[in-house]
Protein backbone atom coordinates (compact mmCIF):
# COMPACT_ATOMS: atom_id res chain seq x y z
CA UNK A 1 0.00 0.00 0.00
CA UNK A 2 1.14 3.12 -0.48
CA UNK A 3 0.90 6.85 1.41
CA UNK A 4 -1.16 9.69 0.39
CA UNK A 5 1.00 12.15 -1.26
CA UNK A 6 0.10 15.63 -1.68
CA UNK A 7 -0.22 17.73 -5.16
CA UNK A 8 1.70 21.22 -5.28
CA UNK A 9 -0.61 23.92 -6.26
CA UNK A 10 0.85 26.86 -8.24
CA UNK A 11 0.38 29.02 -5.13
CA UNK A 12 2.95 26.84 -3.75
CA UNK A 13 0.70 25.20 -1.14
CA UNK A 14 -0.44 21.22 -1.13
CA UNK A 15 -3.61 19.87 -1.42
CA UNK A 16 -3.75 16.21 -0.26
CA UNK A 17 -4.15 13.72 -3.32
CA UNK A 18 -7.46 12.34 -1.43
CA UNK A 19 -9.98 14.45 0.11
CA UNK A 20 -13.60 14.15 1.18
CA UNK A 21 -16.46 15.80 -0.49
CA UNK A 22 -19.86 16.75 0.89
CA UNK A 23 -22.20 18.72 -1.63
CA UNK A 24 -26.38 18.06 -1.03
CA UNK A 25 -28.78 20.80 -1.42
CA UNK A 26 -30.80 18.24 1.02
CA UNK A 27 -31.24 20.25 4.61
CA UNK A 28 -30.73 16.44 5.83
CA UNK A 29 -27.04 16.97 5.46
CA UNK A 30 -26.92 17.89 8.87
CA UNK A 31 -25.30 14.17 9.42
CA UNK A 32 -22.47 15.42 7.31
CA UNK A 33 -20.96 16.59 10.93
CA UNK A 34 -20.60 13.43 12.08
CA UNK A 35 -19.09 11.61 8.93
CA UNK A 36 -16.82 14.30 8.63
CA UNK A 37 -15.39 13.86 11.71
CA UNK A 38 -14.98 10.36 11.71
CA UNK A 39 -13.01 11.31 8.33
CA UNK A 40 -10.72 13.79 10.40
CA UNK A 41 -9.95 11.13 13.01
CA UNK A 42 -8.66 8.47 10.24
CA UNK A 43 -22.58 20.00 1.50
CA UNK A 44 -23.29 22.23 3.46
CA UNK A 45 -21.08 24.89 4.61
CA UNK A 46 -22.34 24.93 8.62
CA UNK A 47 -22.14 21.37 9.24
CA UNK A 48 -18.60 20.85 7.45
CA UNK A 49 -17.35 23.90 9.39
CA UNK A 50 -18.48 21.99 12.84
CA UNK A 51 -16.70 19.29 11.92
CA UNK A 52 -13.49 20.91 11.80
CA UNK A 53 -14.04 22.72 14.77
CA UNK A 54 -15.08 19.65 16.57
CA UNK A 55 -12.17 17.75 15.16
CA UNK A 56 -9.64 19.21 17.21
CA UNK A 57 -7.21 19.44 14.70
CA UNK A 58 -5.11 23.09 14.08
CA UNK A 59 -6.99 24.71 11.31
CA UNK A 60 -4.02 24.48 9.45
CA UNK A 61 -3.81 20.62 9.08
CA UNK A 62 -7.54 21.00 7.30
CA UNK A 63 -7.20 21.88 3.25
CA UNK A 64 -11.05 23.65 3.11
CA UNK A 65 -12.51 23.82 0.11
CA UNK A 66 -16.00 25.77 -1.19
CA UNK A 67 -17.61 27.17 -4.10
CA UNK A 68 -18.88 29.88 -5.22
CA UNK A 69 -22.52 28.93 -6.29
CA UNK A 70 -23.31 29.53 -10.39
CA UNK A 71 -26.02 32.22 -8.93
CA UNK A 72 -24.11 34.05 -7.05
CA UNK A 73 -22.05 35.70 -10.08
CA UNK A 74 -23.30 39.14 -9.83
CA UNK A 75 -22.31 39.02 -5.98
CA UNK A 76 -18.99 37.02 -5.32
CA UNK A 77 -18.08 39.48 -2.70
CA UNK A 78 -20.98 39.09 -0.87
CA UNK A 79 -21.33 35.36 -1.73
CA UNK A 80 -17.35 34.43 -0.10
CA UNK A 81 -18.52 36.39 2.97
CA UNK A 82 -21.67 34.81 3.82
CA UNK A 83 -19.87 31.31 2.76
CA UNK A 84 -16.89 32.31 5.62
CA UNK A 85 -19.66 33.17 7.90
CA UNK A 86 -21.48 29.74 7.25
CA UNK A 87 -18.48 27.62 7.61
CA UNK A 88 -17.49 29.79 10.76
CA UNK A 89 -13.68 29.92 9.41
CA UNK A 90 -11.74 32.60 9.48
CA UNK A 91 -10.49 31.65 5.46
CA UNK A 92 -10.76 28.83 3.41
CA UNK A 93 -7.90 27.51 1.30
CA UNK A 94 -9.19 27.25 -1.38
CA UNK A 95 -12.59 29.38 -3.75
CA UNK A 96 -13.96 27.66 -6.58
CA UNK A 97 -16.50 29.41 -9.67
CA UNK A 98 -19.20 26.49 -9.68
CA UNK A 99 -19.54 26.57 -13.35
CA UNK A 100 -18.73 28.58 -16.71
CA UNK A 101 -21.74 30.45 -16.97
CA UNK A 102 -24.44 32.38 -14.98
CA UNK A 103 -27.76 31.91 -13.85
CA UNK A 104 -30.69 33.00 -12.12
CA UNK A 105 -33.52 32.02 -9.92
CA UNK A 106 -37.34 32.99 -9.29
CA UNK A 107 -35.78 33.56 -5.55
CA UNK A 108 -32.64 35.68 -6.48
CA UNK A 109 -30.15 35.32 -4.47
CA UNK A 110 -31.71 33.33 -2.41
CA UNK A 111 -31.47 30.76 -4.70
CA UNK A 112 -33.83 27.56 -5.28
CA UNK A 113 -35.77 26.29 -2.49
CA UNK A 114 -35.17 22.40 -3.27
CA UNK A 115 -33.55 20.09 -5.49
CA UNK A 116 -36.20 20.22 -7.98
CA UNK A 117 -35.93 23.77 -8.44
CA UNK A 118 -32.21 23.52 -8.64
CA UNK A 119 -32.30 22.23 -11.97
CA UNK A 120 -35.84 22.91 -13.48
CA UNK A 121 -36.20 27.38 -12.39
CA UNK A 122 -32.74 28.31 -13.49
CA UNK A 123 -32.21 30.82 -16.37
CA UNK A 124 -29.37 31.23 -18.30
CA UNK A 125 -27.92 35.00 -17.84
CA UNK A 126 -25.25 36.19 -20.03
CA UNK A 127 -23.59 38.69 -17.61
CA UNK A 128 -21.38 38.67 -16.10
CA UNK A 129 -19.40 36.69 -18.22
CA UNK A 130 -17.38 33.71 -16.20
CA UNK A 131 -14.25 36.06 -17.36
CA UNK A 132 -16.14 38.65 -15.42
CA UNK A 133 -16.81 36.71 -12.32
CA UNK A 134 -13.01 35.49 -12.06
CA UNK A 135 -11.88 39.69 -12.32
CA UNK A 136 -14.07 39.77 -9.16
CA UNK A 137 -12.40 37.05 -7.56
CA UNK A 138 -9.17 37.76 -8.04
CA UNK A 139 -10.02 40.74 -5.91
CA UNK A 140 -10.71 38.53 -3.14
CA UNK A 141 -7.80 39.09 -0.24
CA UNK A 142 -5.41 36.22 -0.06
CA UNK A 143 -5.57 36.24 3.90
CA UNK A 144 -9.30 34.78 3.54
CA UNK A 145 -9.06 32.39 0.70
CA UNK A 146 -5.27 31.26 -0.05
CA UNK A 147 -5.99 29.84 -3.64
CA UNK A 148 -8.49 30.49 -5.73
CA UNK A 149 -10.04 27.94 -9.15
CA UNK A 150 -12.54 26.67 -11.03
CA UNK A 151 -14.81 23.93 -11.93
CA UNK A 152 -16.75 22.42 -14.90
CA UNK A 153 -14.08 24.12 -17.14
CA UNK A 154 -12.78 22.49 -20.42
CA UNK A 155 -10.42 23.70 -22.32
CA UNK A 156 -12.13 25.77 -24.28
CA UNK A 157 -13.09 27.79 -21.25
CA UNK A 158 -10.03 27.65 -19.69
CA UNK A 159 -8.62 28.89 -22.90
CA UNK A 160 -11.18 31.78 -22.70
CA UNK A 161 -10.64 32.35 -19.33
CA UNK A 162 -7.27 32.99 -19.46
CA UNK A 163 -7.29 35.67 -22.47
CA UNK A 164 -8.20 37.87 -19.43
CA UNK A 165 -7.31 36.15 -16.06
CA UNK A 166 -4.40 37.95 -13.88
CA UNK A 167 -4.45 34.92 -11.69
CA UNK A 168 -4.20 31.60 -13.24
CA UNK A 169 -6.47 28.95 -11.33
CA UNK A 170 -5.08 26.87 -9.19
CA UNK A 171 -7.58 23.97 -9.60
CA UNK A 172 -9.89 22.52 -11.97
CA UNK A 173 -12.35 20.44 -10.55
CA UNK A 174 -14.24 18.24 -12.52
CA UNK A 175 -16.12 15.13 -12.86
CA UNK A 176 -13.84 12.52 -13.81
CA UNK A 177 -13.95 8.72 -12.98
CA UNK A 178 -13.01 5.57 -15.20
CA UNK A 179 -15.64 5.90 -17.56
CA UNK A 180 -15.04 9.84 -18.01
CA UNK A 181 -10.63 9.41 -17.99
CA UNK A 182 -10.59 13.40 -19.74
CA UNK A 183 -7.05 12.54 -20.61
CA UNK A 184 -6.75 15.52 -23.00
CA UNK A 185 -7.69 17.84 -20.42
CA UNK A 186 -6.01 16.68 -17.66
CA UNK A 187 -2.85 16.96 -19.67
CA UNK A 188 -3.29 20.53 -20.92
CA UNK A 189 -4.45 21.29 -16.69
CA UNK A 190 -0.98 19.99 -15.62
CA UNK A 191 0.53 21.40 -18.67
CA UNK A 192 -0.65 25.38 -17.30
CA UNK A 193 0.27 24.78 -13.84
CA UNK A 194 -3.53 23.92 -12.64
CA UNK A 195 -4.02 21.21 -10.60
CA UNK A 196 -6.83 18.93 -11.10
CA UNK A 197 -9.50 17.95 -8.09
CA UNK A 198 -12.03 14.76 -9.52
CA UNK A 199 -15.47 14.92 -8.09
CA UNK A 200 -17.64 11.46 -8.11
CA UNK A 201 -14.74 10.05 -8.78
CA UNK A 202 -15.49 6.35 -8.47
CA UNK A 203 -18.38 6.77 -10.93
CA UNK A 204 -20.77 5.51 -8.77
CA UNK A 205 -21.48 1.38 -9.06
CA UNK A 206 -22.03 1.81 -12.45
CA UNK A 207 -18.00 2.07 -12.74
CA UNK A 208 -16.80 0.11 -9.27
CA UNK A 209 -18.75 -2.67 -11.04
CA UNK A 210 -16.90 -3.02 -14.47
CA UNK A 211 -15.33 -6.48 -14.89
CA UNK A 212 -11.78 -4.57 -15.10
CA UNK A 213 -12.02 -2.30 -12.05
CA UNK A 214 -13.28 -6.00 -10.29
CA UNK A 215 -10.47 -8.30 -11.29
CA UNK A 216 -7.86 -5.73 -10.75
CA UNK A 217 -9.68 -5.18 -7.04
CA UNK A 218 -9.47 -8.66 -6.82
CA UNK A 219 -5.40 -9.25 -7.89
CA UNK A 220 -4.47 -6.76 -5.48
CA UNK A 221 -7.00 -7.62 -2.75
CA UNK A 222 -8.59 -4.62 -2.35
CA UNK A 223 -12.15 -2.81 -3.08
CA UNK A 224 -12.91 -1.55 -6.75
CA UNK A 225 -13.09 2.10 -4.93
CA UNK A 226 -9.51 1.53 -3.49
CA UNK A 227 -8.40 0.64 -7.34
CA UNK A 228 -10.39 3.63 -8.50
CA UNK A 229 -8.88 6.19 -6.10
CA UNK A 230 -5.18 4.68 -6.80
CA UNK A 231 -5.85 5.10 -10.56
CA UNK A 232 -6.51 8.38 -9.89
CA UNK A 233 -3.78 9.21 -7.82
CA UNK A 234 -1.08 7.26 -10.08
CA UNK A 235 -2.42 10.38 -12.71
CA UNK A 236 -1.75 13.23 -10.27
CA UNK A 237 -5.27 13.78 -9.87
CA UNK A 238 -6.46 15.10 -6.14
CA UNK A 239 -9.85 13.35 -5.97
CA UNK A 240 -12.71 13.92 -3.44
CA UNK A 241 -14.75 10.94 -3.03
CA UNK A 242 -18.13 11.13 -0.74
CA UNK A 243 -18.27 8.49 1.79
CA UNK A 244 -20.01 8.85 5.27
CA UNK A 245 -18.61 5.28 6.53
CA UNK A 246 -15.82 5.03 8.70
CA UNK A 247 -14.46 2.16 7.73
CA UNK A 248 -14.70 2.84 4.03
CA UNK A 249 -13.05 6.64 4.90
CA UNK A 250 -10.38 4.59 5.98
CA UNK A 251 -9.89 2.15 3.41
CA UNK A 252 -9.46 5.37 1.19
CA UNK A 253 -6.30 6.65 2.82
CA UNK A 254 -4.95 3.32 2.30
CA UNK A 255 -4.64 2.29 -1.61
CA UNK A 256 -2.65 0.17 -3.56
CA UNK A 257 0.35 1.44 -5.80
CA UNK A 258 -0.71 0.41 -9.38
CA UNK A 259 1.39 -1.01 -11.99
CA UNK A 260 1.74 1.44 -15.02
CA UNK A 261 -0.15 -1.31 -17.04
CA UNK A 262 -2.74 -1.14 -15.00
CA UNK A 263 -2.98 2.82 -15.07
CA UNK A 264 -3.04 1.87 -18.54
CA UNK A 265 -6.12 -0.58 -18.23
CA UNK A 266 -8.27 1.68 -16.22
CA UNK A 267 -7.45 4.59 -18.04
CA UNK A 268 -8.54 2.24 -21.59
CA UNK A 269 -11.95 2.06 -19.97
CA UNK A 270 -12.97 5.61 -20.75
CA UNK A 271 -16.41 6.01 -22.81
CA UNK A 272 -16.42 9.79 -22.44
CA UNK A 273 -19.48 8.79 -20.40
CA UNK A 274 -20.61 11.45 -17.79
CA UNK A 275 -22.78 9.82 -15.16
CA UNK A 276 -23.69 13.07 -12.61
CA UNK A 277 -23.55 15.92 -15.34
CA UNK A 278 -24.96 14.34 -18.09
CA UNK A 279 -26.89 16.54 -21.14
CA UNK A 280 -30.66 15.72 -21.42
CA UNK A 281 -33.08 15.01 -24.29
CA UNK A 282 -32.37 18.21 -25.58
CA UNK A 283 -28.92 17.80 -25.88
CA UNK A 284 -28.09 20.51 -23.07
CA UNK A 285 -27.09 20.37 -19.00
CA UNK A 286 -30.02 20.79 -17.23
CA UNK A 287 -31.58 22.83 -19.90
CA UNK A 288 -28.85 25.58 -19.98
CA UNK A 289 -26.48 25.19 -22.32
CA UNK A 290 -24.80 22.32 -25.29
CA UNK A 291 -21.73 20.62 -25.33
CA UNK A 292 -20.16 23.03 -27.64
CA UNK A 293 -20.73 25.94 -25.52
CA UNK A 294 -19.04 24.24 -22.82
CA UNK A 295 -16.29 22.75 -24.55
CA UNK A 296 -17.24 19.32 -24.14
Amino acid sequence: MSSIPLIKLNTGASIPAIGLGGFTPDPSIAGAEKWFLNAFQVGTEPYVGAAVRASGLPRGDVFMTTKLPWHHTKDVARSFDDSLRNLGLDYVDLYLMHFPQSVEYPRGYDGPADFEELLTKLKVVDTPTFNETWAEMEKLPTSRTRAIGVSNFSIKTLEQLLQTAKVVPAVNQVEMHPYLAQTELLEYCLKKGIAVIAYSPSGYEKVRSDPTIVALAARYGVSPTQIILAWHVARGVSAVPKNADPERQKENMNLPALRTEDVASVTALDRNKRIVNKLGPDGKLHGCRTAEQYGW
